[in-house]
């Protein structure tokens, strides 16, 4: 299936906080935080429109022991899928379309401050951002682009601006 990208939607903050209202009722005090990341997290830029949320948890063991909470309101459990220290999730609707992705990690975990590195920085340098919605506007060009392709397609941008970023983010904390 082709990647599908779309224009900034700011329903996306809205549908956000709503998820995270009930991700909070729902895991109660093991998500220590909810964050917005991802592209739908980036005013202004193309997205999927699949809101990306990360959890951080005092207790990865203990957040993956409520994941009868997370089957309430619709997340299919994936567990690590791939990065080790995640617990990964995702919602679709009834009709088999994506509408959220669920990376959680320990408190302070480094994949933790890489995505909110990486998301404060492009909110903080909109031409960088800019540049990464051309980049994917690029890939997805004639609708062919499978996944794979894209993800590829974007990993050098994505590496790259992650070691500016986190760079840039740990030198805004000191």
């Amino acid at each position: 299936m082709p990647v599908r990208i779309v224009p900034h939607d700011p329903r996306w903050t809205e549908a956000f906080a709503s998820e995270a209202c009930a991700l909070r009722r729902a895991l109660g005090p093991t998500a220590s935080g909810i964050h917005h990341i991802g592209s739908t997290a980036i005013p202004g830029i193309r997205a999927k429109p699949i809101i990306d949320i990360l959890i951080e948890t005092p207790a990865l063991d203990e957040l993956a022991s409520r994941t009868s909470g997370m089957r309430a309101l619709g997340y299919e459990a994936m567990g690590a899928f791939g990065i080790p220290g995640r617990l990964y999730y995702r919602k679709e609707t009834p009709d088999g379309v994506r509408t959220h992705h669920v990376h959680a990690f320990a408190q302070g975990s480094e994949h933790a401050r890489r995505h909110l590195a990486f998301r404060d920085y492009l909110i903080a340098h909109p031409e960088i951002a800019r540049t990464y919605s051309d980049l994917k506007v690029a890939l997805t060009q004639g609708g062919t682009t499978n996944a794979d392709a894209y993800i590829d397609g974007k990993d050098p941008f994505i590496q790259r601006t992650e070691r500016e970023a986190l760079a840039w983010w740990l030198a805004s904390r000191r």
